[in-house]
């Protein structure tokens, strides 16, 4: 099943994707404006070499799992933008926008 949905943010609007995969966690993502905020499944090395902004937290299997998450990892472009390990999901969509 595929879900996509809404996540309002400080009056702002993200797009939420949820992927059920089969005997798996889910893949999981928040798109802010300007970059996203990824499950483990994506590769922040690959995001890094495309340019893209794109923060990585682990462990999650909703939107509200990634709003609390521990940020992992960030490319150079999120880190740009005041993003870094140890914030939260949440800390880092608001600076996506």
């Amino acid at each position: 099943m595929i879900e996509v949905g809404r996540v309002r943010v400080d009056g702002y609007t993200a797009s939420g994707l949820k992927v059920d995969l089969p005997e798996s966690p889910p893949l999981v993502t928040i798109i802010g404006d300007k970059g996203f905020v990824m499950c483990g499944f994506l590769n922040v090395d690959a995001a890094e070499k495309l340019g893209v902004t794109a923060v990585m937290v682990s462990g999650v299997k909703n939107f509200e799992d990634i709003l609390e998450a521990e940020v992992k990892a960030v490319t150079s472009q999120a880190a740009l933008r005041g993003i870094k390990p140890g914030m939260t999901g949440l800390e880092a969509l608001k600076l996506l926008f």
